[in-house]
């Protein structure tokens, strides 16, 4: 299971008494509504689709309109940021092309690990989801600079978590850092085998 899906759970929790909220897994499964929120999702949404709800809002983990498409954060942490940009954009047909609600910028430490980096993600986008339902009537959506020439990532796959064994963890600390244990586990290839690797900082004695 994607571990975004904490984060929504507690988010739900947090706004059940305030407004109507439900959690679809599945374009099959949206309904109708103010605002769609489109976290971490896969599948397209298309114009009819979005026209059930006032807002089709995306969460994205770069700073739009570079870094369009797949696991932006994990691209970028792995090329060396030391921090991240949120944008929360409405959802248009181009992908990552609407305009901006808000951009937030998180740092990201040095020696932070998955989950660690998780935690910090997942606090911004539940904070744009806040500003989103809080600023619904108000907000003076942005269009993304057009002066900047847009990137995209490619999606990410199981063989994007590949360490070579000839270079120093030092070296390769970024991509080790980043890889799902559960999902997307590093790994490195030695001998005529594959080798699963997981990190755990220790206290300092």
């Amino acid at each position: 299971m994607h571990p975004v899906n904490g984060m929504l759970q507690r988010w739900m929790e947090k706004n059940k008494t305030l407004h109507q909220v439900a959690l679809a897994r599945s374009k099959r499964e949206l309904a109708s509504g103010d605002i769609l929120f489109l976290i971490s999702c896969g599948e397209i949404i298309t114009e009819h689709e979005r026209r059930r709800f006032k807002k089709t809002l995306v969460i994205h983990a770069s700073d739009l309109p570079r870094g369009r498409g797949w696991s932006p954060h994990i691209w970028e942490l792995t090329q060396g940021a030391a921090g991240l940009t949120v944008s929360l954009l409405e959802a248009q047909d181009k992908v990552d092309s609407g305009d901006i609600w808000k951009k937030v910028h998180i740092d990201i430490p040095p020696h932070a690990l998955y989950q660690e980096i998780n935690e910090l993600l997942f606090r911004a986008e539940s904070e744009l989801m806040d500003f989103a339902v809080e600023h619904f009537d108000s907000v003076v959506p942005m269009a993304q600079d057009c002066s900047i020439e847009p990137t995209y990532y490619p999606r990410r796959g199981p063989a994007d978590s590949e360490l070579d064994p000839q270079l120093t963890i030092a070296s390769q600390f970024n991509l080790l850092r980043v890889c799902d244990p559960e999902r997307f586990p590093a790994f490195f290839k030695l001998h005529g085998h594959r080798y699963k690797l997981t990190i755990e900082r220790l206290d300092d004695e």
